[in-house]
């Protein structure tokens, strides 16, 4: 492909993550391999070009583009080279009209530059949309990290700085073809999500919910942590991110999850044969993504003012779900992958607020900052991906 033909290709591609994103469809990462599993004559060098330009474009822009045009545009403003691309030749976009570059696009949405936790100052925010590592959790009913590094010592693997757990490989390694991960031995998993599934504090023969379990990651890190000794109910009501866990948990050898689908606004019903009898209740709540912007860059094109409240309003719901579940004595995790204040902070000062039965607790790790009654995981302090987690027990 000509540098004009990989242009013209990225903006077929950003029209489709720019709808997509929009109405809370697939993943631009999905739409890409799509993209491409249809046009085969793509060689390896093209496809990661055209990738690139991708998410150089939706990195670029911290608002939903016009189009796919008018995104890789905010790139050809600051880098002549892609500017050139736009040359009119076969299958490349037409040149470039007087005007179109001039204006720079912000990476952040203005309108949540408010909203942010008072941790993630200006300074930190251009990390949010850094590259992200490529992480992985060795997983303890198969493999002890020590054993795990050992065999991706040939991949270039290397002890993730913070997570007793982690392993760290170089961006690009195609993971589903190591046999370690194919094995079980190994999960992809964040290192910052790997601390706060640490920080839940799950241990053997305990009762456990993961109340939006999703596709389980937490819920496969809560059953190691727990020796597979136990029960763990993995609950969560989109039926194909559910859908996920029985093969990964079979890989994993984590033979403790339950999935079990819930109804939206049901759960408490739904739930009720384990009101007041689990040791620990996670609730990782569904957020803004905030936090994950370092992998998944176009969710800002899906958040909107509405978005996010509705999320706020969901997310004390479940916290309030949760609280009938624990047993006094037992453990309540709240956990967000969000760097939004009203979606951590404030969020679990209103959960706390008049209930008296909750006592809040340490969150449990050492990594991360004090935010009000968590603690908060950014990319430029920690290096890992965003979180918000705070700690209860019931008395």
């Amino acid at each position: 492909m000509t540098p004009g033909a990989r242009a013209g290709a990225a903006i077929e591609l950003l029209d489709e993550v720019i709808g997509s994103a929009r109405a809370g469809g697939p993943a631009a990462d999905a739409l890409v391999a799509r993209y491409f599993a249809k046009r085969r004559y793509a060689g390896s060098k093209d496809r990661r070009a055209v990738r690139e330009l991708v998410y150089r474009a939706i990195r670029a822009s911290g608002a939903p583009p016009v189009d796919g045009r008018a995104a890789l545009l905010a790139v050809a403003a600051v880098d002549e080279s892609v500017g050139a691309a736009f040359d009119g030749s076969p299958h490349a976009p037409a040149p470039v009209a007087a005007g179109e570059l001039s204006v720079a696009s912000d990476p952040l949405p203005g309108w949540l530059r408010d909203r942010f936790d008072p941790l993630v100052g200006e300074g930190e925010r251009p990390a949010l949309l850094s590259r992200a590592p490529l992480d992985l959790r060795a997983n303890r009913l198969r493999a002890e990290r020590g054993a795990a590094l050992a065999e991706l010592a040939g991949e270039g693997a290397e002890p993730s700085p913070l997570s007793l757990l982690g392993v760290r490989l170089p961006g690009g390694t195609k993971v589903d073809g190591l046999p370690a991960w194919r094995e079980g031995r190994v999960e992809v998993q964040d290192e910052g999500s790997q601390l706060v599934s640490l920080a839940c504090g799950a241990r053997p023969g305990m009762t456990a919910v993961d109340l939006c379990a999703g596709a389980g990651g937490k819920t496969l890190a809560l059953a190691a942590e727990m020796a597979n000794e136990g029960r763990i109910v993995a609950a969560d009501a989109n039926r194909d991110r559910l859908g996920k866990l029985p093969p990964r948990a079979a890989r994993a050898g984590a033979t403790i999850a339950e999935p079990r689908l819930l109804d939206p606004h049901r759960e408490a019903e739904m739930m009720a044969d384990l009101a007041g009898v689990a040791d620990l209740v996670l609730v990782d709540a569904p957020c803004s993504g905030s936090g994950t912007w370092r992998r998944n860059p176009e969710t800002r094109w899906w958040l909107t003012p509405d978005r996010l409240a509705a999320l706020v309003a969901l997310q004390a719901r479940l916290l309030g779900v949760a609280a009938g579940l624990v047993r006094p004595g037992g453990t309540l995790v709240y956990v967000v992958c969000s760097l939004l204040a009203e979606e951590g902070r404030h969020q679990a000062t209103a959960f706390a607020r008049g209930r008296s039965a909750f006592v809040q607790l340490d969150p449990g790790m050492e990594a991360g900052r004090s935010a009000g009654p968590g603690r908060l995981l950014t990319p430029a302090h920690d290096r890992t991906d965003g979180f918000f987690i705070a700690r209860w027990t019931a008395a």
